[in-house]
């Protein structure tokens, strides 16, 4: 009988609870062996590949989360990964000493903490730390009260995961900006990543018989996870698909004229990379087109698209769409 499926919320959570827990820090294989949400599906002296893919991409999740997940190498067997000790610094997590909250505040953040029914520390979290101690690892209670801060993600992303651990084809529904309808689309899945905190599958579009990358948000639909295996092909996909978003946002850049002051200011300026003009306009970068102006559209008068055309274009659509919408005419309500 296979391993009943962690979520992927809880398995995170056990791992920050674990992490915090120990002050020496774990080894991947501690981890894996050790931490719900990865033991039931951990095989001493076997093939843990697809286990470690998935620690790879939640060690990135932390890591975004604001978490501070540290290494540390062996200083007895320097340059060997097997031997890297992951680590979450207690004292690096603990919020300051300096900031309190008001009565008001405290009932909000209790409210909160409910959604975790038990608590800080659940059944599966206890039985962890207990056995970090059998490996003889000193544990020292995790921080009880840590409200968890994990997002949510798009509903495709689990099926995905599914289907990258089982090394099997992947079907779904792609609706690109502009088409009217989702294409039927055929994958092998390579990799899933996140670029500016977005989540996309990287893989090989049968149909197209060509690397793809796809954005979950576009996914209609619950994926189909298939029992066709494929031959994986060789390197680091994840890498390579980073590496292609990365060359995208490098060479698409908007001008845009912002309203000092404003959220869209706020936001806009501080978009990593954004830089100013002489003239006080925003050079900002991005990676796709519809999802730029989605947002500039949102921000309505306070933005003005100076270039590219293509941007303009795309962003007074969804302004005269909206104005339609609402019964506009002319400009005018």
């Amino acid at each position: 009988m296979s391993p009943q499926k962690v979520p992927v919320e809880e398995r995170l959570f056990s791992l920050v609870l674990t992490l915090v827990a120990t002050e020496s820090g774990l080894t991947k294989n501690e981890i894996l062996s050790s931490v719900q949400g990865y033991n039931s599906r951990y095989r001493s002296g076997g093939d843990n590949s697809a286990l470690e893919r998935q620690f790879e991409r939640d060690k990135d999740d932390i890591r975004e989360l604001g978490i501070p997940l540290e290494t540390v190498a062996d200083p007895g067997d320097p340059g060997n990964n097997q031997s890297l000790r992951y680590r979450i610094p207690k004292a690096a997590y603990d919020l300051p000493g300096d900031i309190t909250f008001s009565p008001e505040e405290m009932a909000l953040l209790r409210l909160a903490a409910t959604v975790w029914r038990e608590g800080s520390l659940s059944a599966d979290s206890r039985r962890a730390i207990m056995k970090l101690r059998t490996l003889g690892v000193e544990a020292d209670d995790p921080v009880v009260g840590f409200a968890p801060r994990i997002r949510t993600r798009e509903a495709a992303f689990e099926p995905f995961e599914v289907a990258l651990e089982r090394n099997v084809v992947v079907n779904f529904d792609y609706l690109k900006p502009g088409e009217r309808e989702p294409t039927k689309r055929v994958v092998e899945p390579l990799a899933l990543v996140q670029f500016h905190g977005r989540w996309l599958l990287h893989g090989h579009d049968r149909g197209a018989d060509a690397p793809r990358t796809f954005l979950l948000a576009r996914v209609i639909g619950t994926p189909r996870v298939t029992q066709i295996p494929f031959a994986r092909r060789g390197g680091d996909h994840a890498a390579r698909a980073l590496d292609e978003l990365q060359d995208i946002w490098d060479r698409n850049l908007a001008e845009l004229e912002v309203a000092p002051g404003t959220d869209a200011w706020v936001s806009l300026s501080k978009r990593e990379d954004t830089r100013r003009t002489d003239d006080d306009h925003l050079l900002v970068h991005y990676s796709d087109t519809a999802l730029l102006a989605d947002e500039l559209a949102g921000y309505g008068p306070e933005v003005r698209v100076v270039a590219p055309p293509r941007l303009v274009d795309a962003v007074r659509q969804r302004l005269l769409t909206t104005l339609a919408t609402h019964g506009g005419e002319d400009g005018r309500d």
